[in-house]
Order: C-alpha cells, then sequence, then structure tokens
C-alpha cells in the first residue's frame, strides 16, 4: 500500500472514474438517481491538478483505489484552517480501513503546511461517512451549508478537527 501526490504521469481519466463510482455509491438514495445516473465519464477529470488544491493518491497493488484533495480552506471565516475538500474509494474498497489512513495522512499533510485546525463538509445526509468523520476526530459544528444537487435541496455539515 502507498499513499503519495498525483503525479503528472497519472491518469486522470483513472482518477476520475474513482470519483464517479464512489458518489454513484454513497449518495445513493442522498442524491436523485437521475442526476447519479448521468454523471458522465470523466467528470472530475478537469479538476485533478486544480491550482492551489493537493490531491494524494493510495495505491493497493498496483492499481489506485481512492483519492483525497486538500487544501487552505476557501471559506474567508475559517481562513487560518486547512481543509479536507474530498476523500473517495473505488466502491469495493470502502469500510475496509483506507478512509482513515487517507485522511490522516490529509490531516499530517496540512499540519506540515502549518495549519493547527482542520475542516471538512460533509452531506447532513450521509450518515457513513459523518460516522466515519466522527470516529477519526471530528466534530460536528452545528454549522451548515445550503446546497441544490440534481434539483434537491440539501445541506452539508460542517466538521472541526483540532
Amino acid at each position: 500500500m502507498e499513499i503519495r501526490y498525483i503525479t503528472k504521469d497519472d491518469n486522470p481519466l483513472e482518477i476520475s472514474k474513482i470519483y464517479e463510482s464512489s458518489w454513484k455509491y454513497a449518495y445513493k438514495d442522498i442524491i436523485p438517481q437521475n442526476y447519479l445516473d448521468s454523471i458522465e465519464a470523466g467528470q472530475w477529470a478537469d479538476n485533478i491538478y486544480k491550482a492551489g488544491l493537493k490531491s494524494l493518491v493510495l495505491i493497493e497493488g498496483g492499481r489506485i483505489i481512492g483519492t483525497a484533495s486538500f487544501c487552505k480552506s476557501r471559506w474567508e471565516e475559517y481562513n487560518d484552517y486547512g481543509e479536507v475538500v474530498s476523500i473517495y474509494f473505488r466502491p469495493d474498497y470502502i469500510g475496509k480501513g483506507y478512509g482513515r489512513l487517507l485522511l490522516n495522512r490529509c490531516i499530517e499533510e496540512l499540519k506540515q503546511c502549518g495549519y493547527k485546525k482542520v475542516l471538512l463538509w460533509v452531506l447532513e445526509d450521509n450518515h457513513r461517512a459523518r460516522k466515519f468523520y466522527e470516529k477519526n476526530g471530528f466534530i460536528c459544528s452545528e454549522v451548515f451549508l445550503n446546497d441544490n444537487i440534481g434539483g434537491k435541496d440539501v445541506r452539508e455539515v460542517l466538521y472541526f478537527f483540532a
């Protein structure tokens, strides 16, 4: 098992496929199914090397099975925080302990960048993810962000790790 930064040699379509399959798995019954079904191959490929975003991959058996992104907080009121933007896995690797490894690496990298505090947003109805973050030291803030995904109003909840 290896966790490393994404490089220009990594195939952005392969990494995007992890986002796509993870969304379809993790957000089933949270996001409208017709929206999930409409996610196109390569939809996230252009964001893989987005400026200001640092991205990691987790490799098992020579295959990229997960990815995570982090950065300086994108929220002005939390400008002294680091932010875990995303953690996604191929569905067959979810629930096997890899998420904890990737999350811890993101926190470690953010601390090396000088951030003492870390935040992340998670869909309020994504109970599996919320339980995962709480189990790994994140605390629900009761601060919410309203959003609309696929025509459905959803709320994201802010979590802190200090």
